[in-house]
């Protein structure tokens, strides 16, 4: 009996032995974990005070001058390149590019080619000016004086003339089907290309856009131009003479311009300029 006593006790004080092994560490560890960190507490931040209006119109005043400044310097440049771009019509007139394949021209495309070249384009009061120039200088005719009234009649001739010699070849070559532009050689090199320009004042197209014909309404628009000019010249004039030199003034002044037409990508090249979209 008290044998079984004892067992019972060392049975006992080794369950509480055991139980101490376990509940002792596990209170000294939850003693010792660290507790979690507290929230940071938020900081002041300085506020943005806002500026004064004062400050505000001037910085306003700067970025409208800064704008101002940048389209004043794209504008020039635009107005530089234009100015400069003689491929787009400006003192030519229309033509048709190296690669572009004409087709034959409307009734309204044909009005709007010859406002273009009669009327719109400077180039063609360019050269009136020049005429006008050289007949002041050599003082023809002689009845006109030397002064400005006297540059404004020979300018107003030259000018009544061209306008009358465009409008009988723009009806001829209504009439005919001819074709009234100038196309760029399809060839490469100087003196093919500058064969072509030559060639083409004297020689067009039909309406097929491929058969070549004489250029007989240009030339019969000239020499009428020069006909109808004798009308408000002085005497002594003579009818003929006149006509003879409208003739002749187109035979070089055509040659010139082809030429120029012609070879004018390479004139924009050296001078920086850009080349444009093709014309019809």
């Amino acid at each position: 009996m008290g044998k079984a006593r004892g067992q019972k006790f060392r049975v006992w004080v080794l369950g509480f032995a055991c139980a101490s092994l376990v509940i002792v560490p596990a209170s000294a560890l939850a003693q010792q974990a660290p507790e979690p960190p507290s929230a940071p507490e938020p900081q002041n931040t300085p506020s943005i005070q806002p500026l004064p209006s004062d400050k505000k119109e001037s910085l306003r005043a700067q970025r409208l001058a800064i704008e101002a400044a940048g389209a004043t310097k794209k504008a020039g440049e635009l107005a530089l390149v234009k100015a400069r771009d003689w491929e787009s019509g400006w003192l030519t007139g229309v033509f048709v590019e190296t690669g572009q394949t004409m087709t034959p021209l409307t009734g309204p495309q044909r009005r709007e080619l010859y406002l273009s070249q009669t009327l719109i384009t400077p180039g063609a009061y360019l050269k009136r000016m020049f005429g006008a120039g050289i007949d002041q200088a050599r003082g023809v005719p002689y009845q006109w004086d030397d002064g400005w009234g006297g540059y404004m009649e020979r300018f107003a001739s030259h000018e009544g003339q061209f306008i009358a010699a465009n409008s009988l070849a723009a009806l001829g070559n209504a009439a005919l089907k001819y074709e009234p532009r100038y196309d760029r050689c399809q060839c490469s090199g100087f003196w093919p290309r500058t064969k072509h320009a030559i060639m083409r004042n004297f020689v067009t197209f039909n309406e097929t856009e491929t058969e070549r014909r004489p250029q007989i309404a240009l030339y019969a628009g000239a020499f009428g131009g020069g006909l109808i000019s004798t009308a408000w010249r002085p005497s002594p004039k003579n009818a003929w003479t006149e006509a003879g030199q409208g003739v002749a003034g187109q035979a070089a002044y055509g040659t010139l311009l082809n030429f120029f037409i012609e070879f004018a990508g390479e004139i924009n090249r050296k001078i920086g300029s850009k080349r444009p979209a093709p014309t019809y």
